[in-house]
């Protein structure tokens, strides 16, 4: 299943509409996270792209600097920093993805990227045609709340979303994101692992 050319036409002028937008709100997001915490605000990690190739994406550091590569879901809450928990909420620590959507590598909706690491939703992922698309900043399943802590759930309601994709369904995502719906990629109340910046 190759991503919809209508798709990639929508996906690629909203960012382009965005980023008057999205580069002041960055700005202003990473001043804050740098005035809280040392190190870079930006924070780039490898997730798990189209056809399983390997992409860079690219986020607003939400974590102190020390933690570990991991899922959100096995992030303790008392990692993320406090400007990172408004970013988390707002979903401002997810515009650098306009980088990863004007370059082809994600879309605005779709089956958010794991990381190449976690073996088990890739394999579910797969067995179920989700990689014949790219990746996508938000989706149904995290709105659903759904995240990687269940492979199998994730998997069916990823591909669910590709059989029935349309438009205005990816549209309506979009605008419940913008509103704060979801917690699909939260980090979760779990002990002290040793983490990175997200």
């Amino acid at each position: 299943m190759n991503l919809p050319s209508l798709k990639r036409t929508t996906d690629f002028a909203l960012a382009v509409l965005g980023l008057p937008v999205a580069i002041p709100v960055c700005m202003a997001a990473a001043v804050a996270i740098r005035m809280e915490t040392e190190g870079s605000p930006v924070f780039v990690q490898e997730r798990v792209g189209v056809d399983q190739e390997p992409i860079k994406v690219v986020k607003l550091r939400t974590m102190f600097r020390e933690t570990g590569d991991l899922p959100s879901h096995e992030v303790s809450t008392s990692r993320v920093t406090r400007v990172g928990k408004f970013l988390r909420k707002t979903k401002i620590d997810e515009l650098p993805q306009i980088w990863n959507v004007l370059r082809g590598e994600m879309s605005f909706v779709g089956p958010r990227p794991c990381l190449p690491t976690q073996d088990e939703v890739i394999s579910e992922r797969a067995a179920r045609g989700v990689y014949t698309v790219v990746p996508g900043i938000t989706g149904p399943s995290q709105l659903a709340g759904i995240d990687m802590s269940t492979p199998i759930e994730l998997a069916e309601s990823d591909a669910k979303y590709l059989e029935n994709w349309s438009t205005k369904d990816d549209l309506n995502y979009i605008v419940l994101t913008a509103l704060g719906r979801g917690s699909g990629d939260a980090a979760g109340a779990v002990s002290e692992p040793v983490l990175s910046g997200k």
